[in-house]
């Protein structure tokens, strides 16, 4: 081997034995290259103005929201839920509160329904019949992941205004729609805006649901609000009204669940917060929910 190629070799081995050295020191590998998930954001529909009817306390009109672009799979229960509660909890004996929404559902439910799951929470939604037939994927999502549905007209119209056969109407379209879409028919039904008479009770043939908490997030679209409104009012028994067609409420709902369950709230739907034995009208289940206030 002549002398040119001796000295080529020893600078090779030179430059290796730097690279090694310099390495063991600092710990340096070379950088690999990090793809970037990508996720896209739902579709937003716009926000409606909301309607002032007089006379109600709960005065507004729902969005007729058009197909979701939520995706379809669903989330597995991941939060701070402790797994050996996961059964049905007895709502006489611990704090439970019973979240309920409104109107959907809508672009943002499936959004909603990954925030129920993390925190293994049981809501109650009162769909819209409409609704019903423009998500009824969301639908059949929502029943499969444990939550109660309840039936809130095909149209939203306030019961009180209609005829006998014309409540029957409404309730019945959206019950076969239900049923269409999940399999089952709803137990409950919530009358718009809370408004109810005699013959809303007789052509209802189910509880009527009302709350002890309304949030006014169709009012107020204000996710800090909304929050800080739930976690105020809120007592051991407490039916809470929210709207899931409000991008806003949907987002307050994270910290309403965290909030809550800090303070040892049991997520249950309406149903179970009575044990299965609701009165004709509810409106809370204060004397029947336990646990240290």
């Amino acid at each position: 081997m002549n002398g040119g190629m001796k000295r080529y070799l020893s600078g090779i081995g030179m430059t290796a034995a730097t690279l090694a050295v310099t390495t063991a020191l600092t710990g340096a590998t070379p950088a690999r290259p990090t793809p970037s998930p990508t996720h896209p954001a739902p579709s937003a529909s716009p926000e409606p103005k909301p309607d002032h009817k007089q006379g109600h306390k709960h005065d507004h009109k729902p969005d007729r929201t058009g197909p979701s672009a939520e995706p379809t799979e669903t989330t597995a229960p991941t939060g701070p839920a402790d797994p050996a509660e996961a059964g049905e909890p007895d709502c006489r004996k611990v704090k439970c509160v019973a979240l309920t929404f409104d109107d959907g559902p809508g672009p943002y439910t499936g959004t909603l329904l990954r925030h129920l799951a993390k925190y293994r929470a049981h809501a109650t939604f009162f769909v819209v019949g409409q609704n019903v037939g423009l998500h009824p994927d969301v639908v059949r999502r929502t029943v499969e992941a444990g939550h109660e549905l309840g039936n809130h007209t095909w149209s939203h119209p306030d019961l009180t205004r209609l005829s006998p056969a014309a409540i029957r109407s409404q309730l019945t379209r959206t019950d076969q729609a239900v049923k269409s879409a999940a399999g089952v028919v709803p137990g409950l039904v919530r009358p718009p805006y809370g408004a109810t008479d005699g013959d809303v009770r007789r052509q209802a043939h189910r509880p009527l649901v009302l709350w002890s908490v309304d949030t006014l997030d169709w009012r107020y679209r204000d996710s800090a609000r909304v929050a800080r409104v739930s976690l105020k009012q809120v007592r051991p028994g407490s039916v809470i009204l929210f709207h899931d067609i409000h991008p806003t409420t949907v987002k307050a709902i994270p910290r309403v669940l965290k909030g809550l369950s800090a303070r040892g709230y049991r997520f249950v739907t309406v149903s179970e917060l009575f044990g299965g034995r609701l009165p004709k009208v509810v409106h809370n289940a204060r004397r029947l929910s336990g646990g240290p206030r």
